[in-house]
């Protein structure tokens, strides 16, 4: 069951990235990000390290594939598949399935680039631009763990 939400400014896409890092800081969560260049994929992550206490320059990893934040509450994993060919994605699935387990984040922008190589528990999350200012969220759970963070998150957020 997929939970949506729209945002109409940059204020309620921060309430919801607070939200959203209040409920993973205690379990830790896998999370694929979808959406068109300047959706705000990059923006929800900084976000939601802001919340988690990450000291470090948060920026997108798209030339380093990975960018690693150790200082806020969990640890926080950002990676980019958009520059990953074919084969790229399937040397590191393995890896990317350890990045699923444990009191971690891990948040994987380009997500679409995986070709459908993430059957471990995670949290799909497609960011659709409505306009210059409005976003659209949409939260669908794969599994148990993230079943349990999206019925959270849908719980806290009805004031949307």
């Amino acid at each position: 069951m997929s939970f949506k939400v729209v945002c109409k400014d940059i204020g309620d896409t921060e309430k919801l990235a607070q939200k959203f890092a209040a409920i993973v800081k205690d379990t830790g969560a896998f999370v694929c990000l979808f959406g068109e260049v300047g959706a705000g994929k990059t923006a929800f992550t900084k976000l939601v390290c802001k919340y988690l206490d990450v000291r470090e320059k948060v920026t997108s990893p798209s030339f380093v594939i990975l960018n690693e934040y150790k200082t806020g509450v969990i640890p926080v994993y950002h990676f980019d598949l958009y520059r990953l060919e074919n084969e790229g994605i399937h040397t590191i699935i393995n890896e990317l399935e350890e990045y699923s387990e444990g009191k971690i984040l891990t948040l994987i922008e380009w997500a679409e680039f995986s070709q459908n190589a993430l059957p471990f528990d995670r949290i799909e999350v497609q960011i659709n631009y409505i306009d210059e200012n409005k976003r659209e969220f949409i939260f669908t759970p794969f599994e148990t763990k993230s079943n349990e963070i999206v019925k959270r998150l849908e719980d806290e957020n009805s004031c949307f």
